[in-house]
């Protein structure tokens, strides 16, 4: 089983799917791969191990994205 441990991974899964995301800024780009991987998971491509693997890396990911973007509104 692939182990995916960051965004570049899941992009590279993604990728194997013809699937290349970027929309212009890293959020945006993590909620369209959530939302790509919902439709490769719904479509029985992907082991349902990989899709919440790929899943639990992109919350992770937006999680700190949204972290960024409340302590720039602080600053």
């Amino acid at each position: 089983m692939t182990v995916l441990k960051n965004l570049y991974d899941v992009q590279q899964l993604l990728k194997k799917y013809g699937i290349l995301v970027h929309l212009g800024k890293r959020k945006w780009d993590i909620e369209l791969m959530a939302i790509e991987l919902d439709n490769l998971y719904k479509a029985g491509l992907l082991e349902k191990k990989i899709y919440l693997n790929a899943k639990l890396v992109l919350k992770h990911e937006h999680e700190y994205e949204e972290r960024l973007e409340r302590e720039k509104r602080l600053d």
